[in-house]
């Protein structure tokens, strides 16, 4: 990885998505892991290590590595590669063809977390086609059902309906705020129940 960034990335990556298919057991997410495809030339470097990808259909147990030919030939949904200056043209270039043409990946998407650079592409016939943003400039992931998109200069995944996905710590606050909203609700109630000389104990929703 090639900064502080980049790994604050590929982590927020992993959490949101991780929290959101909490309940899931049929997927794996992996990040700066190696990804072999071809046992018969393991040391002819027939191996790459995307930032961050998710594998549909599959059991979610640790590994070490992602070797194709033990995984049921089972290659990535949706890779996600964070650009920098010794690697951009790389994964604009040799890595896109690969993961086109050998990986066959439907869903693949790079991003810059220093200029900010986002674009991504899904397979169509074999070609990745550039995908059209809508209008708060994210991108749809056919293979995850979700939308992909800059948010405080980070790479964050959005509902179908544009709502932000929650880091963990995002969800609990805001299920603290919503208890104490609730509370302060039922505080200023019960005040003005007092005030018109009423018991507030005495009143049932």
């Amino acid at each position: 990885l090639e900064s502080s960034l980049h790994l604050q990335q590929m982590l927020l990556l992993l959490q949101c998505l991780n929290w959101l298919w909490r309940d899931r057991s049929d997927y794996f997410a992996g990040g700066n892991l190696t990804i072999y495809y071809n046992a018969q030339r393991l040391k002819n470097r027939d191996f790459r290590g995307p930032d961050f990808f998710v594998v549909l259909g599959t059991d979610p147990k640790p590994r070490k590595s992602w070797m194709i030919w033990e995984e049921g030939g089972k290659y990535p949904n949706l890779i996600v590669e964070l650009l920098s200056p010794s690697t951009a043209n790389n994964d604009r270039g040799p890595k896109k063809t690969l993961y086109q043409d050998t990986f066959r990946t439907p869903d693949y998407f790079w991003f810059d977390p220093e200029t900010l650079e986002f674009q991504g592409f899904h397979l169509v016939d074999g070609r990745y086609e550039p995908l059209t943003p809508n209008e708060h400039d994210h991108l749809w992931s056919q293979q995850l059902q979700l939308f992909l998109g800059v948010y405080n200069r980070q790479l964050r995944f959005f509902t179908p309906e544009g709502a932000l996905l929650p880091t963990p710590e995002e969800a609990a606050a805001a299920a603290t705020e919503r208890v104490d909203a609730e509370r302060q609700r039922n505080e200023q109630l019960a005040a003005r129940l007092r005030a018109l000389g009423v018991d507030p104990d005495s009143v049932t929703e």
